[in-house]
């Protein structure tokens, strides 16, 4: 044991006190000499002097031993608790006098009887003892801590000091953020006490060998395994790191152990450290961390974890106000790093970066006068430079009503702030191409946007044309590469112009400030345009990507940042529609537009309920006999508004809101309803072609629905002929051929529309069962002058003929066209110069009269 501690709570001895009072009377007798009086005067002041400094000290004591906000203890050598202070009774839950005098046991029954061993070993040599534990409160309830011992010398005699950091926050914060953090290369695996499987991150996937999409908790079930240890010796359930952890409540360190999975005969090593973890105010571990990495190649990774957080080093400080005197304890020099030591609160606020230096000014002139506490967090910078984060907590002074000394602590919270800077830029960055994604750039948009201060901004809407037929042919690997690369490219044409974001799929937005440079959205619009024009390679294969570019600008382009986006939105679209590879400035005309859009889309919803449309037959005419061999069902729409609409002005409006999918099916089935009609009349059945879109092919069972109209109307395969356009050649293969197939199967006639506009994936082409081609108008209106479209169609015709399809021209509307189609080989066509879309009664008169036009004479 060592020499009595003083009780921090106690006034200086009562020895000392009497001792003043008996000098104070002594000095006092008439008939000591002077020289005895001045030396009784001397000592009597040196004496008071020296019980107003232990007083001083006392206090100092009390108020930086109570403000640490961690349990503080005292212990002699042997372990007995000599002192605790105010966050230690609070914590363990019980009165100072049931634990001040007790051996630390008190606080831990749990301890192994040669506990101080380790904590003396250590130290002995000059260091710090650092050890994780379970205390007990005065309930019986657990909780864990990690314990910091460093010993000091009392009265010749040594002690110890011991912090105790209550873990339980700890561990649920550092638990999530480090599951977060997919890039760590160490397999974590967290068990209840049942050794199921709560949470695993991606490395112990990978290690333990899951499949994508298998159950961690399937794959983990104990009859799998056959678990043996360094030395091959099998080991029993209750043996096993994990298990051990949680019987034994303590951890179970590195432990290197085999794995081998019965069911594929794959064995593997890992080194293994289980760590048992304790509900709050639980009396035994709940759940077991398995940190774990991979050593059957014997190539252990240097770090396992990213370790629980070293010595929380935690540095005192107090301002006396009345001698503008500031103390600073070692550890408070160390975090703050400043050389000389401040030596004044002025002296430690100059380290503190703005604007946080105003608060803390705020903060301390705030305590000054109405009393209490503060807590910041603070950037501080350092003398090296190296800015640091630092947490202060500061109080005035216990029975100092007059505030003249605040005390507190200081604690290096660097890596903490670090981490969670780390978590809000990946929530900020698209993981692809490392900008910014949809959700930051928003954010900046809105803030922008806001700010009075900020002015006006422009938006920038890149979409890169035809990546999807990159992506579809080359596959999604080259369509990632392709993302990643152009969106470099974006960036450095950007530069420090403005902030780029990668808005969703291959969509890019640019956000730059127009108060300096009103033309610079053009610029950086134009220096981006110019950055892809090098093509880009992908293995073997070389290809060129271009884009088109909306620009808007607020205010008059929009007040709210949706509105400025999808105002670049349409901009961007507008510029793809008239050439790609440009931009487009958003321009009154373009707003009357989408209002247009909006207008017509509304409109189209209702039109199907009202009855406002209705179908024209268009006749397919032998070229050499003029006969009438088939028709196309065109769809027409009667506004009440507008009048008649061709589909040229809706169908577009259709597909973007999804109403294709429902008008396409009244279409098929009013067709089909028409053909029965005339058969009723007495005209047999005609073959009617009608167009399927891209959508209602994707979007139900085709099959199923074209075989329940037929069956409504009692019509065979052979009365319908089904247009695709070229989208369905290269999109969801098995699909389709299975759909094509089926529809086959069913006699009805299948032909790819438009051949030669689009994708013309001629081997998807060659597999699918179609019977047939039309002949895009596109490039028959060219004909016979147009070499290039005498060149198309001479090339089409001859795919129809290599591969035994029929084909039918669109558009014919001269007779010279006829004649060039008909030494072409051509054999069917449609067109003006037979007849337009004819409506019901029409057709059926002409099919009366022999179904001739006179112009095939």
């Amino acid at each position: 044991m060592t020499d009595a501690w003083p009780d921090p709570a106690l006034p200086p001895s009562t020895g000392m006190t009497q001792t003043l009072a008996e000098l104070d009377r002594a000095r006092q007798d008439s008939a000591l000499d002077a020289a005895t009086r001045a030396l009784l005067d001397r000592a009597h002041a040196a004496l008071g002097a020296a019980i107003d400094d232990t007083e001083s000290e006392r206090l100092r004591y009390t108020a930086l031993f109570d403000a640490v906000p961690d349990p503080v203890s005292i212990l002699a050598w042997d372990g007995t608790v000599l002192d605790l202070n105010k966050t230690g009774m609070a914590a363990y839950s019980r009165p100072r006098d049931e634990i001040v005098g007790q051996p630390i046991e008190v606080l831990n029954p749990d301890l192994p009887k040669d506990h101080m061993v380790p904590v003396w070993e250590a130290l002995n040599r000059g260091e710090t003892y650092v050890v994780e534990v379970a205390n007990m409160r005065g309930d019986g309830s657990r909780f864990p801590v990690e314990v910091h011992s460093a010993g000091f010398d009392y009265k010749g005699q040594k002690c110890i000091v011991a912090v105790a950091r209550d873990l339980s926050n700890r561990w649920q914060a550092e638990t999530r953020y480090r599951l977060l953090l997919e890039s760590i290369d160490v397999g974590v695996i967290l068990f209840d006490r049942d050794m199921r499987v709560i949470s695993a991150n991606p490395a112990a996937h990978r290690a333990i060998g899951a499949e994508p999409g298998q159950s961690m908790h399937n794959l983990l079930q104990v009859a799998n395994w056959t678990v043996v240890d360094a030395r091959g010796r099998p080991l029993g359930f209750r043996e096993w790191p994990t298990t051990q952890a949680l019987d034994q409540a303590q951890v179970i360190s590195n432990t290197v152990i085999g794995l081998y999975y019965v069911p594929s005969q794959r064995m593997s090593w890992i080194s293994v450290t289980s760590v048992p973890v304790f509900e709050a105010d639980g009396t035994a571990p709940e759940y077991v961390f398995a940190m774990f990495s991979d050593v059957t190649t014997l190539k252990r990774d240097n770090v396992l974890f990213d370790r629980a957080q070293g010595l929380a080093h935690i540095g005192g400080w107090e301002w006396d106000r009345g001698r503008q005197r500031l103390y600073l304890t070692r550890e408070a020099q160390r975090i703050l790093g400043r050389v000389p030591a401040p030596e004044s609160i002025d002296d430690m606020i100059a380290g503190v970066r703005m604007p946080e230096r105003q608060r803390m000014r705020t903060a301390i002139e705030r305590l000054i006068e109405t009393g209490g506490s503060f807590d910041l967090e603070m950037q501080y910078q350092r003398s090296d430079h190296h800015p640091c984060w630092v947490r202060m907590i500061g109080e005035a002074d216990t029975g100092d009503p007059g505030t003249s000394r605040i005390v507190g602590t200081l604690q290096d919270i660097t890596e903490r702030k670090h981490a969670e800077e780390t978590l809000r830029v990946q929530a900020r960055t698209d993981p692809l191409t490392g900008l910014l994604n949809r959700d930051a750039i928003l954010v900046e948009i809105d803030t922008r946007m806001q700010d009075p201060m900020h002015g006006a901004v422009a938006v920038l809407y890149i979409d890169l044309d035809r990546f999807k037929v990159i992506n579809d042919v080359l596959g999604h690997a080259a369509g990632d590469e392709l993302l990643a690369t152009a969106a470099q490219r974006i960036a450095n044409a950007v530069g420090t112009e403005g902030l780029v974001a990668r808005f969703g799929g291959d969509e890019f937005l640019v956000v730059c400030n127009l108060d300096d440079d009103q033309q610079r959205p053009e610029r950086i619009a134009a220096a981006v345009l110019q950055a892809l024009t090098d093509s880009f390679r992908f293995d073997n294969e070389e290809f060129t990507i271009t884009a088109s570019i909306g620009i808007a600008r607020s205010p008059t382009d929009g007040e709210r940042p949706q509105a400025l986006i999808q105002n670049a939105d349409a901009a961007m679209y507008d510029s793809k529609r008239r050439s790609r590879n440009a931009w487009q400035a958003f321009t009154p005309a373009l707003a009357q537009t989408q209002a247009d859009r909006l207008w017509m889309e509304t409109h189209l919803r209702r039109a199907a309920d009202n009855g406002e449309f209705h179908l024209v037959y268009q006749p397919q005419v032998d070229l050499l006999s003029g006969r009438i061999v088939a028709a196309e069902a065109l769809i027409r729409w009667q506004n009440h508004l507008l009048g008649e609409l061709r589909p040229d002005r809706f169908i577009s409006h259709a597909e973007t809101t999804g109403d294709i999918v429902r008008i396409g099916s009244w279409v098929l089935r009013e067709a089909c309803r028409q053909v029965a009609a005339w058969r009723d009349s007495g005209l047999g059945i005609v073959r009617v072609a009608v167009n399927v879109s891209y959508r209602q092919f994707v979007g139900e069972d085709l099959a199923e629905a074209v075989q329940r109209i037929l069956g409504e109307f009692d019509l065979p395969g052979a009365a319908l002929e089904l247009e695709f356009t070229e989208r369905v050649l290269i999109e969801d293969a098995p699909d389709t051929l299975r759909t094509f197939a089926d529809l086959r199967e069913m006699g009805i006639i299948l032909t790819i529309d438009d051949f030669g506009e689009g994708y013309s994936a001629l081997n998807y082409l060659r597999r699918l069962p179609i019977h047939g081609l039309k002949l895009s108008q596109l490039f028959v209106e060219g004909v016979p002058n147009n070499n290039s479209d005498v060149a198309v169609c001479q090339a089409v015709v001859g795919i129809a003929r290599s591969l035994g399809l029929g084909l039918v021209a669109e558009g014919v509307e001269s007779e010279a066209q006829r004649q060039f189609l008909l030494r072409l080989g051509v054999p069917i066509a449609q067109g003006f110069l037979f007849a337009p879309g004819l409506k019901p009664d029409e057709f059926a008169r002409r099919l009366e009269q022999g179904g001739l036009h006179p112009s095939t004479h």
